[in-house]
C-alpha cells in the first residue's frame, strides 16, 4: 500500500482565506476536467495544463492592479482563471460553445479579454509587453506589463531583445518565469547553459527566485519588488522554481517515473491539505462540484458562431 506524502510541519504553508483556496482548487479541478474530457473523446485539438503551477498566478493576482496588462502563454488557463474566475467562458472557448470568451475561435491558447492576452507562440508576447510598458510610461500611469514565460522560452531571441529595450528605456516590465525544469520533453539542463539569473544580469535587470509555494510568503517577498517596477519603472525577472505534474500536452509525458514522483512530492495541493484537511476537503469538494456543473452546462450548449467577442 502506498502512503501519501505528508510534508513536515515546519514546511507547511500558512493557512489561506477562502478566496485564495477556492482559486487554487478551481484551477486544479478545471485542468483535471480538461484531461478527463480529452480522455473521453469530448475535446479536440490540444491543451497544456498548469497542474502543479496553479499557485503562481494566484499568488501574483493579489499584487496586480486591475488595469495592469497580463500576457500569458500556451500553459495559461491558470493565469486566466486567477484573474477572471470564469471557468464557463474559458471552457466554452476551448470547446467552441456559445458563451466563449473569444467566440470559440481562440481555443485553449489564444485568449484576449480586458487587459489579458495569451498566445501559443514562445516568446511572442515579450516584445508586445515591452510596447505596452512603454505606453504606460509615456502616459505616466502607475501600471505594469507582466509576461508569463517558461524556462524553454529563453531559447527565443525575442526574450533578449525585450530585456535590452526594457532596461535601456527603463520600462515597467515584469517577466514571470515558471521554471518547471522541462521544455516540452527535454530537461532544461540539456538545452540551457547558465541560469535565468545570469541571463537577466547580462542586461542589468534585477532577478528574484521564488522556491516555495506559500502564497503569503511569496506575496511578502514580491510586493516591494513589484512596487519598485511600478514606481521606478525598472524591469524585473521573477523566476518560480516550480513543477509540472502533468504532460507537456494531454498525453506526451516522457519523464522517468521517479522524476514525476519527485514533482508530486512538491505539490502545493498536498501541503495545503495537510494544514487543515477537513476545511481543505470542503473547499476541494465545492470546487470539484462547481467544475462538474460548469462542464455539464457548457457541453450542452450549441456551438459558437465565432462572430461575437466578449
Amino acid at each position: 500500500m502506498t502512503t501519501a506524502y505528508a510534508p513536515p510541519a515546519r514546511l507547511l504553508p500558512q493557512p489561506l482565506d477562502g478566496h485564495d483556496l477556492d482559486s487554487l482548487l478551481l484551477i486544479r479541478h478545471f485542468e483535471r476536467k480538461l484531461l478527463d474530457l480529452f480522455a473521453a473523446g469530448q475535446l479536440n485539438g490540444t491543451t497544456h495544463t498548469c497542474l502543479g503551477q496553479e499557485y503562481v498566478p494566484v499568488a501574483l493576482e493579489a499584487l496586480f492592479a486591475e488595469e495592469d496588462f497580463l500576457f500569458s502563454n500556451h500553459r495559461g488557463h491558470g493565469h486566466y482563471l486567477a484573474r477572471f474566475a470564469d471557468p464557463a467562458g474559458l471552457l466554452a472557448e476551448i470547446t467552441g460553445r456559445q458563451g466563449a470568451v473569444c467566440g470559440g475561435i481562440g481555443g485553449s491558447q489564444h485568449i484576449f479579454r480586458d487587459g489579458y492576452l495569451s498566445t501559443g507562440i514562445q516568446g511572442e508576447s515579450l516584445p508586445v509587453a515591452v510596447g505596452t510598458a512603454l505606453h504606460f510610461k509615456r502616459r505616466d500611469l502607475p501600471l505594469l506589463a507582466a509576461a508569463y514565460i517558461g524556462d524553454g522560452t529563453w531559447g527565443e531571441g525575442s526574450v533578449y531583445e525585450a530585456l535590452n529595450i526594457a532596461r535601456l528605456w527603463e520600462l515597467p516590465l515584469l517577466v514571470v518565469v515558471e521554471n518547471n525544469g522541462i521544455s516540452q520533453t527535454t530537461p532544461s539542463d540539456l538545452n540551457m547553459a547558465g541560469t535565468v539569473a545570469g541571463r537577466a544580469r547580462a542586461f542589468d535587470v534585477d532577478h528574484h527566485r521564488v522556491t516555495g509555494t506559500d502564497l503569503h510568503g511569496i506575496r511578502a517577498e514580491l510586493a516591494p519588488l513589484i512596487r519598485r517596477v511600478r514606481e521606478e519603472r525598472l524591469p524585473l525577472v521573477v523566476e518560480f522554481d516550480t513543477v509540472r505534474l502533468g504532460p507537456h500536452s494531454k498525453g506526451d509525458d516522457t519523464r522517468p517515473a521517479e522524476t514525476v514522483e519527485s514533482a508530486r512530492a512538491r505539490d502545493w495541493y498536498t501541503a495545503y491539505r495537510a494544514v487543515d484537511p477537513e476545511r481543505f476537503d470542503r473547499h476541494d469538494r465545492k470546487q470539484r462540484e462547481l467544475i462538474d456543473s460548469v462542464a455539464a452546462d457548457v457541453l450542452a450548449r450549441p456551438l459558437a458562431t465565432g462572430r461575437t467577442l466578449r
